[in-house]
């Protein structure tokens, strides 16, 4: 409006002859949305696949209609209309959208509330356009010039009224029911890309044609004094800034679900507030005038006033101010789920920058809204799947309190249909043992652990056996059950991946698949958790949003915390930090995640019966470099089939969970050792196929890819760029050298003592290294050298990225741990992890139980077989008539789900039918691997000879870059960087510094992947904060005190009972 005002002709500030400058201006605001909208369909459409629009589409057309109509209200007739008319006048685009209402509402079925409201407003701004033209008409019907500007002004803003109309054509297109729907918005990019190009062309050709038609120059632009210059630019600054934060906070509103208090009301009040702030300063700018005439002279403001605000204009400003209004009643009505994705909340991508707030207001979702009550998103099923193995008690009381706490979060009522209901399973791995004397398998101390933490109350515990081994079945005390498998490795397949095998199919191929429960597999959900996993119930909700409204979601992890105490936690604690901060937050942002963890991720069923993912995930390793990526990383695994199936795999940074860290360092190196080649081969896997996947999975391009090509050629080169930057001289290679091959001879126990030693040593040498640097800053008074950029930098940037993560602020105090431990992690694991490739076992849990442990396990489990049987799979169904406290039936809870009588004779066909399925499926993947010694020699030198070739390639890698660096180092004479100079004060010291090259390039790309991370992380930042607030914005109260509501250990005991 004031660039609209300094174009007018009674306007000062510009003479007559710069008014093209004005003008040229409001051509910049119309088209800055479309160049904006360019840009990003353009990203996207290289990010993406894009389809090419229908010939037929009317699109097209619509945009010409709405870009010239844009362009002639703003830059045509404005201009030549008064302030108070160019306010209220804008308020009159929503005229189709009216009539669109009307028509939309009048061919629904249903009853509707808004129809008496919109038809209102239609009449009202048309009475609006009706009073505006006889005000100028009647005004001087002489002055043809005058009413041509009028006329131009309402044929320009019913023009710009075609700019909603994807809003209602879709609703009538579904309330007719025609066989051939048209879908006139298609939103494909290169549409975008083809409507933002016609509206820059249209508005700059009205733009070109207008200036010569009113008889004004182009050459004055070039020859504008410097006041009016920073007036203008100013002011278009100003307007281009606030457009788009303005359209960024409403979409930020409604998401927060603050859609009535910080979106609706002040865009209402926008129009008001600008006609006070344009009208105040000429009623002062009168008084001062008319105090400087000394009372001489009569400035007659009533006659100005008299002239601008008219009655016929009065009337038509109130008209259109009240119309606007009734045409988005609606919206304050309308029901939002709790994430809301931008394309459902809004029509269009673009906005107005001319006219923002009618634009934001007309382009929300309109619903037609009946007297019927909101339906929300279909109700969900989760499986909580945990894996057990040799747990603590104190870790076993962690699952078990937060499945408890999930269990009084959302309760099961019987004959109410929840939102989210919950049903607890715990597969617990060789949990059985043979007793010398004893008849039949006894649960093991750690299963017996288990049993007594769950029915310590509850003294004669009974077991129902089945085919795998045995099933305790627990009713919680609001409603949901929790069933504890327990795994016989004689009789299925042991170890955490098949495991998962089990309970993929068990739950997905028998309780979602069988008549007995036939649940929609795109509304059944697992979540996958460890054994010591900690987490809380808005957790679980937090992750269950996203994959119910984005249904290309595969996966979803939260926030990973490790939990315990000592040095090698502290590192753990940081390191956790900076990948879940970073690294997690830069993949879900530019690609998606490429490995939700096993701990703690929610799976969608639907994703993972996909083609090629459950069925693979079965597949046996018959080759060495299948041990590698099948079963020493095998969260990694999944994740990898799912992303080959075009699924996404997201991160969410509200959903908290914590896990318990190893805290010995030989632990802690055995889980990185599994970890770490796991990662690097599947990280080869998928870019092998990258483009492959690039075109099946629209959340992964080429250059995500490269991306990640990037990140896995900085990890291979990590153990010589810690020499570097240690001392970077030749002696510490050498050293690298001896340690790599004596590592081939001595024992992985011997190797970790001997990392153990070494990684205290360069604790300490990377302080003095520290040490070095901050003394060279000071003695050359400069910091312009790699080592003092990259120290400064890297502790700049872990410090502010810490403060953007306030709740976790603490944990930056573990950064020097982590910084000083960098070449043991870097390094020395590298080696180990390298080195012991070919040893394939778990390393972590695996410490047996002492002998005299194990005899008085024996001896107990001896003297209370009657406490803990085994009874038989065809008596389940008598269970609880064996206790003498009622106990819940163990599977006959299939009768309550699949709605059949509760008869005995079903009971037993369900039972039978169950323990065939499982015969079948432990035939067909789970069947026990019996132990042929021959084949495991023949694999073992199969491991050893891909140890040795990845090994050898791994570090031939790393010492060309080391004999690079070095040569260059030597030949630094001839082959530098110059780089001025530069005091602590920013100055110019006259002198220069001389850099390697590859200091230099390994300083920049290190930059500019922290630089890409770190905007990610702020991006993801913000769409975190948006989710949680939502999230405690549409929980309802008792709900949120639940999940907040801590539960004791002791009292788990008690809700037991």
């Amino acid at each position: 409006l004031l660039l609209v005002t300094l174009s007018n002709e009674g306007t000062k500030t510009l003479p007559d002859g710069q008014k093209p400058v004005a003008l040229l201006c409001i051509g910049c605001v119309l088209i800055a949305s479309s160049l904006l909208l360019l840009l990003k369909s353009v990203w996207k459409a290289c990010h993406k696949s894009s389809k090419m629009p229908d010939k037929r589409t009317v699109v097209l057309f619509f945009e010409f209609l709405v870009a010239m109509g844009a362009a002639i209200l703003t830059i045509v007739a404005m201009p030549h209309l008064d302030i108070v008319t160019n306010v209220t006048i804008l308020n009159g685009v929503a005229v189709l959208s009216t009539l669109l209402q009307v028509i939309t509402q009048c061919t629904a079925k249903q009853r509707n509330r808004f129809l008496v409201p919109s038809i209102t407003a239609f009449l009202l701004i048309l009475l609006g356009y009706v009073l505006f033209l006889l005000l100028y008409i009647t005004k001087d019907p002489t002055d043809t010039r005058r009413n041509i500007w009028a006329g131009l002004a309402v044929g320009g803003s019913f023009l710009m009224s075609f700019n909603w109309w994807e809003n209602y054509f879709k609703l009538i297109s579904e309330n007719r029911q025609t066989s051939e729907k048209s879908n006139p918005g298609f939103l494909e990019n290169v549409l975008h890309i083809l409507s933002s190009l016609l509206r820059i062309a249209v508005t700059a050709g009205v733009l070109g044609a207008y200036v010569p038609l009113d008889k004004m120059d182009w050459a004055i632009v070039t020859s504008i004094p410097s006041r009016e210059t920073r007036i203008i630019g100013i002011i278009i600054g100003v307007q281009l800034i606030s457009s788009a934060l303005c359209h960024w906070f409403s979409l930020v509103a409604c998401k927060m679900h603050a859609m009535r208090r910080c979106f609706i009301l002040p865009l209402y009040l926008a129009s008001l507030a600008a006609m006070v702030l344009f009208v105040v300063p000429v009623i002062v700018f009168h008084q001062n005038y008319r105090n400087s005439l000394n009372g001489t002279q009569s400035s007659n403001f009533r006659g100005y006033c008299n002239d601008v605000v008219d009655a016929f204009l009065s009337c038509s400003a109130a008209c259109w101010c009240i119309g606007l209004v009734l045409a988005t009643l609606h919206l304050w009505f309308l029901s939002l789920f709790r994430i809301q994705r931008t394309q459902d909340l809004f029509v269009r991508r673009l906005y107005e920058g001319a006219f923002i707030e009618q634009s934001l207001l007309l382009n929300t979702r309109f619903d037609i809204q009946t007297t019927e009550k909101f339906k929300s998103l279909d109700p969900v099923k989760v499986f909580l799947c945990a894996t057990m193995w040799h747990e603590t008690p104190d870790e076993m009381m962690n699952i078990l309190i937060s499945i408890f706490r999930l269990d009084k979060y959302r309760p099961k009522k019987e004959g109410e249909a929840g939102d989210v209901t919950f049903e607890g399973h715990i597969f617990f791995d060789d949990a059985f043992t043979d007793v010398a004397g004893s008849r039949g398998a006894h649960v093991n101390q750690y299963a017996e652990m288990l049993v007594n933490i769950i029915k310590q109350q509850i003294p004669d515990q009974t077991i129902v056996a089945t085919p795998y081994g045995g099933r305790l079945v627990v009713t919680m005390p609001h409603g949901n059950t929790l069933t504890v498998h327990y795994k016989n490795k004689k009789l299925i397949r042991h170890k955490k991946r098949w495991s998962q095998v089990m309970y993929l199919y068990y739950l997905l191929g028998w309780k979602v698949s069988t008549k007995y429960f036939k649940r929609e597999k795109k509304n059944t959900y697992i979540l996958a958790l460890d054994g010591d996993t900690d987490f809380t119930p808005a957790a679980v909700m937090l992750l269950i949003d996203r994959l119910k409204l984005y249904p290309q979601v595969g996966a979803a992890c939260g926030r990973i915390h490790p939990t315990g105490s000592g040095p090698v936690v502290w590192y753990q604690k940081f390191e956790y930090a900076v990948g879940h901060w970073l690294h997690k937050t830069a993949e879900h942002v530019f690609g998606c995640v490429f490995c939700s963890p096993g701990c703690f991720s929610l799976f969608r069923a639907e994703a993972l019966m996909d083609d090629n993912v459950m069925k693979k995930y079965t597949a046996v390793s018959s080759q060495a470099q299948h041990y590698i990526q099948y079963d020493q990383g095998e969260d990694r695994w999944l994740c990898t089939l799912l992303l080959k199936q075009g699924w996404r795999v997201e991160y969410n940074a509200a959903s908290d969970a914590h896990t318990n860290a190893p805290e010995d360092f030989k632990e802690f190196y055995n889980q990185r050792r599994r970890w770490g080649p796991s990662t690097m081969a599947n990280m080869v896997d998928l870019l092998g196929c990258a483009t492959v996947i690039s075109k099946k999975n629209t959340s992964i391009s080429k250059v995500y890819m490269l991306y990640q090509l990037i990140s896995l050629v900085a990890s291979i080169l990590a153990p010589s760029t810690v020499i570097l930057m240690i001392a970077g001289q030749a002696v510490f290679f050498l050293f690298f050298t001896i340690f790599l091959g004596a590592s081939f001879r001595i024992k992985a126990d011997t190797q970790i003592l001997v990392a153990a030693i070494l990684s205290i040593l360069y604790a300490f040498l990377m302080m003095v290294s520290a040490i070095t640097i901050i003394g060279t800053m000071v003695k050359d008074q400069t910091i312009l050298t790699p080592s003092s950029l990259f120290l400064i930098f890297l502790a700049l940037f872990y410090v502010i990225t810490a403060l953007l993560h306030p709740q976790e602020i603490g944990l930056v105090f573990y950064g020097f741990i982590y910084i000083i431990c960098i070449p043991s992690a870097y390094l020395l694991l590298s080696i180990y992890s390298m080195v012991n490739m070919n040893n394939v076992s778990w390393g972590t849990r695996e410490t047996a139980p002492a002998a005299r442990d194990q005899a008085a396990s024996q001896t107990k489990a001896e003297k209370g077989t009657a406490r803990c049987r085994l009874l038989p799979w065809s008596n389940a169904h008598s269970l609880g008539a064996m206790n003498e406290e009622p106990e819940p039936r163990p599977q006959n809870t299939i009768v309550e789900e699949a709605g059949r009588p509760e008869d005995k004779s079903f009971i037993e066909m369900c039972l039978q039918e169950e323990g065939q399925f499982f015969r079948e499926l432990t035939s067909k993947y789970l069947q026990p691997v019996p132990e042929d010694k021959g084949k495991q020699e023949i694999m073992i030198n199969k491991l050893r000879e891909l140890r040795n070739k990845m090994t050898f390639v791994y570090f031939i890698i790393n010492a060309f870059w080391l004999v690079v660096t070095f040569t260059l180092q030597l030949l630094d004479s001839s082959v530098f960087i110059r780089v001025p100079k530069i005091n602590f004060d920013l100055e110019y010291t006259g002198e220069y510094i001389f850099i390697d090259p590859v200091g230099f390039m390994f300083i920049l790309s290190f930059a500019l992947l922290v630089v890409i991370q770190f905007f990610g992380m702020l991006y993801h930042r913000m769409s975190t904060l948006i989710h949680y607030v939502a999230f405690l914005s549409t929980e309802p109260m008792s709900t949120k005190q639940n999940h907040h509501q801590p539960i004791r250990k002791v009292d788990i005991l008690l809700l037991l009972r």
